[in-house]
């Protein structure tokens, strides 16, 4: 009797239904990115960059960008300084904008910058100097649209600041102040970038490539490029070199003009297959960039798509002084 009573409690207690507490799920949502965490356009940070912005004051329903910025923490207010870099010539224009705790914007290219194509740093500052300063609290992304059909939404790249409050050497006397991408006040940049898959133009696809130089004077101009060289691979894993030199901005179109490949583009990549492609400047600079493409068939063709994502990163630019930006320091005027 007694033998077969404590068989019956073990399978009440097998079977009784789990209850789980949720409390402490609820005041406790994760761990935090590690602040050395590398860049990404998927954590926040104290420098975001854009990579590609574009606006047709004629046309702005059909070319525009619409950027989003978001003040991810609930106690702090955030001052950002934002510098919009011209693609072509490498010129500067700024303005800053000041979130309050936990405080989203949206704003237009054909508002702030119009009639210009190009990228745009955000940077985090103090709310009194304007001097750069560790707000690793800072989220964004954009949306792009233009009239030759290119449409995508793209995450803000997101590098950390690695010191704890204000940027050193950076006070009450400073007219500039130094923002270097090295890995002991902010984070690294990438030196080799890649595009995972290639469409072929024979199938339809437009793919449109662009890449930056994410450093220089932004109280002058922007540093380019400069001489750049990379391999595309067919999906047999030959390799096809090439080489360019750009400027702190190119946007270019994937075809039988660039890269130039022996063969051309058309036969590394034939009709119904696809490639890949990595590159580098040659120098010591960092690079960012994204893809966009976009295929007429892609209302009625099932393998047919318009998308866009920014480019993969395969190393990072370890080369100390040589990334980063020299920046105007005066105070926010909001």
């Amino acid at each position: 009797m007694q033998s077969a009573r404590r068989i019956t409690q073990v399978l009440l207690a097998i079977c009784a239904p789990v209850v789980l507490s949720l409390t402490a799920f609820a005041a406790d949502p994760g761990l935090s990115f590690p602040i050395g965490s590398e860049l990404s356009d998927q954590k926040a940070g104290s420098v975001l960059i854009y990579n590609y912005y574009t606006s047709a004051p004629a046309s702005p329903g059909l070319t525009n960008t619409r950027f989003n910025i978001t003040n991810t923490s609930a106690a702090t207010a955030a001052f950002v300084h934002l510098f919009f870099v011209e693609g072509s010539t490498c010129s500067i224009s700024d303005r800053y904008v000041c979130l309050t705790a936990s405080q989203t914007l949206t704003f237009l290219a054909s508002e702030q910058d119009p009639g210009t194509t190009g990228y745009l740093v955000a940077l985090a500052t103090d709310g009194v100097l304007g001097c750069p300063t560790s707000h690793n609290f800072l989220i964004g992304d954009e949306y792009v649209k233009t009239e030759a059909g290119y449409h995508a939404n793209l995450g803000a790249e997101t590098i950390s600041a690695l010191y704890q409050q204000n940027l050193v050497n950076c006070d009450g006397n400073s007219v500039t102040a130094q923002v270097f991408f090295d890995g002991v006040s902010y984070g690294l940049i990438p030196r080799v970038l890649a595009v995972s898959n290639i469409g072929s133009t024979l199938d339809g696809n437009n793919t449109r490539l662009i890449v930056n130089r994410p450093s220089g004077d932004l109280t002058r101009a922007g540093f380019t490029v400069g001489p750049v060289f990379g391999i595309l691979y067919d999906d047999q894993e030959q390799a096809h070199s090439w080489n360019a030199s750009w400027g702190c901005q190119r946007v270019v179109d994937l075809n039988n003009d660039f890269p130039k490949t022996a063969p051309r583009f058309d036969q590394v990549i034939p009709a119904g297959q696809t490639g890949w492609m990595k590159f580098w400047a040659t120098g010591p600079g960092g690079i960012l960039g994204a893809v966009l493409n976009r295929n007429a068939r892609a209302g009625a063709d099932s393998g047919a798509f318009n998308s866009g994502h920014n480019l993969h990163k395969l190393t990072l630019a370890a080369f100390a002084n040589t990334n980063g930006y020299i920046v105007p320091v005066f105070p926010p005027s909001c």
